[in-house]
């Protein structure tokens, strides 16, 4: 029985020591890409105890406002100050903290908020990760309505499940775990089509990488952000596929960042600028440790 509390110690001060390690190597990682080109990185930052944990982003077709979801069950909206293209400045203009169905404030094992999208009449929803379910939200201030859970989420691995949520142009919810993979070795992708769940298709998963933000983009194609950590540091990788009904075809790398370059990248969202190009923003997830940061990276992408 005591040998639990040691094992719990030596697993946190192995992340611990990780966490060091990459925030070390972030400025002389170096950087590969396959057709993306990064725009920029804003350090992010605000002296409110809530501030951090951020693993969801969804922002205005016009680049100048943005809804950011914390993993602590925290929405957030706030402008985007931008000079010559890049992000210059964040002014939050509203917070709020996500509520049960029963309408009180979420803790404790189903506080674990990590998938964000949000429909064409403005309504949110939210995946999430600990007791593995996607909620409903009409404004970020009333209270949840959970959508039917099926046996698959019901299975799925404590604090590894729905990581990643996106909506597509029909208003169909898609969402996939972190690390659960099929009897194929591949990632699952459910979809909601506003009567039930369905599995829409499977992707493959490679080297390493695991799921942590997704979006259909202005283009309709699906997005997958991943993620994997070494002793230096995070990588992130972004991925795109042509969706049809029951599969996704054609397949495209667009980058793979060095390790420790960006810390860990999280909440994706993809939109076309005022120039037309496609662009990726992302948003990081500092775990709320003082050796990580909240950045907002964004790319360039080809179309």
């Amino acid at each position: 029985m005591r040998r639990r509390p040691a094992i719990r110690l030596i697993c946190a001060l192995v992340f611990g020591a990780t966490l060091a390690v990459a925030a070390l190597a972030a400025n002389r990682a170096p950087q590969t890409v396959g057709g993306a080109r990064l725009i920029g990185v804003f350090h992010w930052q605000e002296p409110a105890n809530w501030f951090g944990g951020f693993s969801g982003l969804e922002l205005a077709e016009d680049g100048a406002s943005m809804v950011v979801l914390g993993d602590r069950a925290t929405l957030l909206r706030a402008g985007i100050q931008r000079h010559n293209g890049e992000i210059s400045g964040v002014d939050i203009t509203s917070t709020h903290r996500l509520r049960s169905s029963r309408g009180t404030y979420l803790s404790d094992r189903i506080v674990d908020s990590e998938g964000l999208a949000i429909g064409a009449d403005g309504t949110l929803y939210i995946s999430f990760e600990g007791i593995s379910r996607v909620a409903h939200y009409q404004t970020g201030a009333d209270r949840a309505r959970v959508l039917p859970r099926p046996k698959a989420f019901r299975k799925l691995p404590w604090n590894k499940a729905l990581e990643a949520l996106a909506i597509d142009r029909h208003g169909w919810l898609y969402t996939l775990p972190e690390r659960a993979l099929d009897a194929d070795g591949n990632i699952p992708v459910w979809r909601w089509d506003g009567e039930n769940w369905q599995t829409a298709f499977a992707l493959p998963s490679r080297n390493g990488y695991y799921p942590v933000g997704a979006d259909f983009g202005p283009d309709g194609r699906f997005y997958l952000l991943e993620r994997d950590l070494s002793l230096f540091g995070f990588r992130s990788r972004l991925r795109r596929w042509e969706i049809s009904p029951f599969s996704a075809e054609s397949e495209q790398v667009l980058f793979e960042s060095g390790a420790g370059e960006h810390d860990n990248l999280e909440g994706l969202s993809i939109w076309r600028d005022p120039s037309g190009e496609l662009r990726a923003t992302m948003v990081s997830d500092d775990n709320f440790r003082s050796i990580q940061k909240t950045e907002l990276v964004e790319y360039h992408l080809p179309d």
